[in-house]
This record gives structure tokens, sequence and C-alpha cells, in this order.
């Protein structure tokens, strides 16, 4: 990808939760394969838990979000 400062890309940090950047784009690995996605936004996973990384699957929400109680009863009848 080309270092063209005239095309400057919005990247939005969020805590916790993924990095999210205006597409496309192209994201090299740290055993340097490159992975690319045509998306005019993508979400970059910060946290690592993520099944697709680079990638967020918002695996974060398991560990981040306080528990709520809704999700422990059962629905009403």
């Amino acid at each position: 990808m080309p270092n063209d400062r005239s095309e400057r890309r919005r990247v939005t940090l969020q805590r916790p939760g993924p990095l999210l950047v205006e597409g496309p784009v192209e994201v090299t690995l740290e055993d340097g394969t490159t992975v690319s996605s045509d998306r005019f936004c993508v979400a970059l996973c910060t946290c690592r838990r993520s099944g697709i990384y680079p990638w967020c699957d918002t695996s974060h929400r398991r560990r981040a979000a306080p528990e709520d109680p809704r999700r422990t009863q059962p629905p009403p009848d």
C-alpha cells in the first residue's frame, strides 16, 4: 500500500474494543504475511482474543463487559 499523504485514513480508538480503520486496508502481521480487506471500515483486534485475528470478532466483550444479570436468568414465561 503506497504511503500517499494526500489520502489520510481515519483511525478510531475504542477502549475496550477494536481499532476502527477506514478501509480498504492492508495489514502486515508479525510473521510478515499480509492480509487485506476491501470493506469501507474494518475493526482490528487489540486484545488478541479474536478467532479471526487480526480482524475483531467481538471476543473482547466476553471479558470487558460487566456481567449482565439478564444473561444468567431464564427468560420469563
